[in-house]
């Protein structure tokens, strides 16, 4: 079994920074990529940041600046450092792990950004 847990999220001021971290354990084999994603209410997942196992990281344009994707291969860990934070950027974000034939997504941690 592999399971991604997931912390970091909460609420936080526009403008304000917030650092989501994944940790993936059990049988996960080799790890090709790591990523985060997100879903607002009524709108589709969509990809925030990934990393591959090379380190070679692609970030979505609505991020590029404001985010920085980070990864300890030893622990199999994600960090998502957030900045600039929007109320735009308010929604679950998922942890995902892509090893060769699947796909382990987190549960989900809530970020929301108000004043």
């Amino acid at each position: 079994q592999v399971q991604l847990v997931e912390s970091g999220g909460g609420w936080v001021q526009p403008g304000g920074s917030l650092r989501l971290s994944c940790a993936a354990s059990g049988s996960i084999g080799r790890i090709l990529s790591m990523g985060w994603y997100r879903q607002a209410p009524e709108k589709k997942r969509e990809l925030v940041a990934s990393i591959s196992n090379s380190g070679n990281t692609n970030y979505a344009d609505f991020m590029r600046g404001r985010c920085t994707i980070s990864t300890d291969n030893a622990r199999n860990t994600v960090d998502l450092q957030m900045n600039s934070l929007k109320p735009e950027d308010t929604a679950v974000y998922y942890c995902l792990v892509f090893v060769s034939g699947a796909n382990y997504w987190g549960k989900g941690i809530l970020v929301t950004v108000s004043s």
